[in-house]
């Protein structure tokens, strides 16, 4: 059963929200414009905060909804953390795609609260007292998945979960590489506030 549960979960995650809303808002393609990622942050560049908010929104229901399903059908808990985990791989590797996703960020959100909501406020937290701070989308999505495994610890979580963040954690730097390498150059895009 728990395998149909993680299926179930990969293929929600696997819905492009970054496409889908480009296509029925006339939007360019997020994959081939901006920064070529689907994501909120190049959403918002090429559309504006209504198409950055649907998309975000999206990408955290994706992540939100097989795993409260799971934890509501009372899935064990490595059950529903190995939900959470397919639905962020299914945004990262979509198969309606051709395997090409976005950075993971709000999906992985959206799992880890889900999941343990103490887990994702706090990485929601860390995200948002960063991106103030910086105004960079990138090193606040960066910091907030580093210490992920760590608050996971920190609360006295089931080892699943610390296992499961860290390899999102793991999986968000990589999707980050070029963020990181012009991080270190100085020339990673702020966040404009007043869009």
């Amino acid at each position: 059963m728990n395998v149909l549960w993680i299926v179930g979960a990969y293929l929600m995650g696997s819905i492009a929200s970054a496409v889908v809303v480009a296509r029925l808002m006339g939007l360019p393609d997020p994959r081939t414009q901006g920064s070529g990622n689907p994501g909120a942050t190049n959403v918002l560049r090429l559309g504006g905060k209504k198409a950055a908010a649907l998309t975000l929104l999206g990408d955290v229901l994706k992540g939100v909804i097989p795993v409260l399903a799971a934890r509501l059908a009372g899935l064990p808990e490595t059950g529903v953390a190995l939900v959470a985990l397919a639905a962020f791989l299914g945004h990262l590797y979509p198969v309606f795609f051709g395997f090409k996703g976005g950075k993971g960020v709000a999906t992985a959100f959206g799992v880890l609260v889900a999941g343990v909501s103490l887990l994702g406020l706090a990485i929601l937290a860390t995200w948002l007292a960063v991106a103030f701070a910086t105004r960079i989308s990138s090193l606040s999505a960066l910091t907030a998945a580093a210490l992920a495994p760590l608050y996971a610890h920190w609360l006295g979580l089931a080892l699943v979960w610390t296992v499961v963040s860290a390899v999102i954690a793991v999986l968000v730097f990589w999707r980050h590489r070029s963020n990181i390498r012009n991080l270190l150059a100085g020339r990673e895009e702020r966040i404009d506030l007043r869009r």
